[in-house]
């Protein structure tokens, strides 16, 4: 694993041994990146299963000016923190060891909006993706905000999540990467 692109392109980041985690390969980030992006001028990410801080630390790399990570295993929280000082971003985030319901809850009761939301739970854990709609009724989100969903080819995610809708839909594998954005003009959403 590595930084794709941007400021820390190319740096080498730790993984997380074990089978708790399912870390975003390069490239599916990189593809996620050239979908959404592929660079960034400002803006805050929230990556809400962070795992390793993958997708979260290539926002910034690429532009985000921070980042919020959260996640709950305590040996996955250990090689954030180290991929986050080793890239050198320890004054740009705020990183959290909870559940995501209960972050979920913290970030409502905060003045902040979100411009990245990157959603990528334990595939078994479909009620993690009512997040997203709840972040969205709590207008946590910016206007401009874009919604990166992974999930496994057997779930089948919403069209829309409010005012949010499916753009665009790439599947790599047992993975499908569902991008959420406002519908602006004549665009059609994919379902």
């Amino acid at each position: 694993m590595r930084v794709v692109a941007g400021e820390r392109k190319g740096m080498p980041l730790k993984a997380i041994t074990g089978t708790t985690t399912r870390p975003t390969t390069d490239k599916v980030k990189e593809s996620i990146f050239n979908m959404i992006g592929p660079f960034f001028e400002g803006g805050i990410a929230l990556d809400l299963f962070a795992g390793s801080g993958g997708l979260g630390i290539e926002a910034l790399s690429r532009g985000a000016d921070r980042a919020i990570f959260v996640e709950k295993d305590g040996k996955a929280f250990g090689t954030l923190q180290e991929n986050i000082k080793k890239c050198r971003y320890e004054d740009y985030v705020e990183a959290f060891r909870t559940d995501a319901v209960r972050a979920v809850k913290a970030l409502l009761k905060r003045d902040i909006q979100i411009d990245y939301l990157f959603v990528d739970p334990p595939y078994h854990k479909k009620e993690y993706y009512d997040l997203v709609e709840v972040l969205v009724q709590g207008d946590k989100l910016t206007e401009y905000a874009t919604i990166v969903c992974e999930h496994s080819t057997e779930i089948q995610l919403p069209a829309n999540y409010g005012a949010f809708t499916c753009m665009r839909q790439e599947t790599y594998g047992g993975t499908i990467v569902s991008i959420y954005r406002r519908q602006e003009g004549e665009g059609e959403a994919i379902v």
